[in-house]
């Protein structure tokens, strides 16, 4: 019989390394990508950490920005199950790196040990002299200044003994943070990209500066939407979204509805971009001047507005870019460039580049060059439309290259599209994401969708931007539901993301009249100018004013995954809890889904952890005037969309 040879496997060099560190967060793709943060907001670290036996555990998170040499340290603590957990707030914006290291420490072993025997009535002596060997253990790894009072601790307690309580408590915190660096495991290193505040909160408006002369029969101008400016900011919008502002294409203009042919005054679509008055880096004249419009951007920006403008990287056939670089282009075999489609959907007026061309390299550093352009123009929010039409690998390097000088700019994906491609846009960086929100209606629908976007992994990389409505799209439940749910969906866009949006002035004067047999607007502003008469306030309007005065006031509305769905008896009711992550201003939103009969039923709140908060619980409507006090886990709402659509409460103590 012959026996095979037994080749054990090489001894780890980690082997002494007792604690396992799993499940780091945030990370997105194992760390592949950064994970987004937003200045002065909190980011919740944690990870299960873990050893055999039952000694203690110190576990660290360490921190710094790309750039700096030297870690910080917060402490971990230790949650139930194994789960670690630290809050850190950053205050700077930039690429922040972190790890985690965590050892098993003798020290809170033999505290830990010590305590357990002293409350048995068990000898201690023996704890107490070990107490001795680890301070001369610890001597060594310690700061000159502590190694002085170590050594007469040592001195006046190697006879007798040491007890924890001889350790003050900033020694003892100091002397946990001391290890035998070959005993410690540390995760690999994982990113985040820390963003200024408007990519964690921002309430957006979008108009076509065309369409505000304040007279029919003329083109807008940058001055016109000047004149725009208080309005919009006393309504509490802080970035105004502008279509493309470039000269358009003359070549397969379209006409109104986007009819194939276009009269002598049918200005075209904005989204075909270029012309001989120039291309991506020039004004359409009719707006105005590149002075006209740095005073734009300048007037916004004393009100607390910004511009976003839009990027859309396609041609009119009479771009300049198409006979200085017909590289850049797919010709076809009768000698034109294929143009844009989405069947049904043709673009006759769209060029779109060729990212396959043997040029594409120099194609890349021209469409980077657009975003620099305007830059320096003073924008610092860029909306980009169809990203997912153009390379996926472009924007990866565009954002990075830009974000690596200018840590300030901001990316909304204007990208309609499948899952994956809207989830890779977002890790990639891209700071914001259009979403599905415009077509989840029921109460099911609304809280499936919310709880993937703010519990799952999407959390740590992809900021939903709601919007109701855009020039394209014009849900069916707009059109049915008229102004009530006009009224609905703000409200539904405002408190369940921390970012959104909407294109007006069609919103706020509820116009919801679709083009036959489609999803958007008839009469669409994209193919013609439009004259906007001045008109009262209406009711949206009113409730838009109030709604983001209160998104401005209460900090539990500026974050998006700070959410608590409850139950309702009724499901035309949607009910959810916004936390405070700064403090105990937390919200509660109660909103009719139903635009057309009034709707009433039972919900439950989490009595006992709000009574923890404020006593009895009692609420108070920011939206009317109305108290309630709710002592019960099950209290009774009542809802009339034509004039109470919504509760929004805040807690008051009892």
């Amino acid at each position: 019989m012959t026996h095979q040879a037994h080749t054990a496997l090489a001894i780890p060099p980690e082997g002494i390394r007792r604690v396992i560190i799993k499940n780091v967060v945030p990370s997105v793709e194992n760390g592949a990508y950064p994970a987004k943060a937003a200045v002065s907001f909190p980011v919740c670290f944690a990870a299960n950490i873990f050893a055999d036996g039952h000694d203690r555990i110190v576990a660290v998170l360490q921190l710094r920005f790309s750039g700096e040499k030297h870690w910080q340290h917060i402490a971990l603590s230790r949650k139930e199950n194994d789960l670690w957990q630290a809050v850190y707030r950053p205050e700077q914006t930039g690429l922040l790196e972190f790890r985690i290291q965590a050892w098993v420490s003798g020290l809170e072993s033999w505290k830990d040990g010590y305590a357990k025997k002293q409350q048995a009535g068990v000898d201690t002596i023996l704890e107490e002299l070990g107490g001795v060997a680890l301070l001369q253990q610890l001597l060594p790894l310690s700061s000159k200044s502590d190694r002085k009072i170590l050594k007469q601790l040592l001195d006046s307690k190697k006879e007798t003994g040491l007890k924890p309580e001889d350790l003050e408590d900033d020694l003892y915190q100091r002397l946990l943070l001391l290890s035998d660096k070959s005993r410690v495991s540390t995760s690999p290193v994982f990113r985040i990209r820390v963003d200024r505040k408007k990519a964690q909160f921002s309430t957006w408006y979008e108009l076509f500066p065309r369409s505000c002369a304040p007279e029919p029969g003329r083109h807008g101008t940058f001055g016109d939407v000047i004149r725009r400016l208080p309005a919009l900011a006393s309504a509490g919008f802080d970035v105004l979204y502008l279509p493309p502002i470039h000269p358009i294409g003359r070549i397969h203009r379209k006409g109104r509805n986007n009819s194939l042919a276009a009269g002598p005054a049918d200005p075209g679509s904005p989204w075909a971009i270029g012309s001989d008055e120039g291309g991506h880096k020039a004004l359409h004249p009719e707006l105005g001047t590149m002075a006209d419009f740095k005073k734009l951007v300048r007037e916004a920006g004393r009100l607390g507005i910004e511009i976003a403008m839009d990027i859309a990287f396609q041609c009119a056939p009479d771009h300049p870019y198409v006979h200085e670089h017909p590289e850049w282009f797919r010709w076809r075999a009768d000698g034109t460039v294929q143009f844009a489609e989405n069947p049904p959907k043709k673009y006759e007026d769209i060029l779109p580049f060729d990212f396959e061309s043997a040029a594409w390299q120099e194609l890349w550093q021209e469409l980077l060059s657009i975003f620099m352009f305007w830059i320096g123009k003073g924008i610092r929010i860029f909306r980009v439309d169809n990203p997912h039409t153009k390379s996926l690998r472009l924007w990866e390097w565009i954002i990075g290259s830009i974000q690596a000088s200018h840590p300030d700019v901001l990316f909304l994906s204007e990208a309609f599209t499948r899952q994956h491609i809207m989830e890779h846009l977002a890790m990639i960086g891209f700071s914001q994401s259009y979403t599905y929100f415009t077509w989840r209606n029921t109460r099911q629908e609304l809280q499936q969708y919310m709880t993937e976007l703010s519990k799952g992994p999407k959390q740590f990389f992809f900021r939903p931007n709601f919007w109701p409505n855009t020039p394209d799209i014009l849900p069916a439940h707009l059109v049915t539901g008229g102004v009530n749910m006009h009224i609905i969906r703000l409200l539904l866009a405002a408190t369940l993301s921390s970012n959104y949006g909407l294109y007006g002035p069609v919103y706020e004067r509820g116009i919801c009249e679709p083009a036959p047999g489609k999803e958007e607007y008839t009469d669409n502003e994209k193919y013609e100018i439009r004259y906007w008469e001045p008109e009262a306030e209406s009711r949206t309007w009113s409730v838009i004013r109030k709604v983001n005065q209160i998104r401005h006031t209460y900090e539990a509305l500026q974050v998006t995954n700070n959410i608590e769905f409850l139950s309702c008896s009724n499901d035309a009711i949607m009910a959810y809890l916004k936390w405070d992550p700064n403090g105990d201003r937390h919200l509660l939103v109660v909103i009719c889904l139903d635009p057309h009969y009034p709707q009433s039923g039972w919900i439950q709140i989490p009595r006992e952890k709000l009574f923890r908060l404020y006593g009895a619980v009692a609420v108070e409507d920011l939206l009317q005037e109305e108290h309630y006090d709710w002592n019960n886990d099950w209290n009774y709402v009542a809802l009339d969309p034509h004039h109470k659509p919504a509760h929004l409460f805040r807690f008051r103590a009892g």
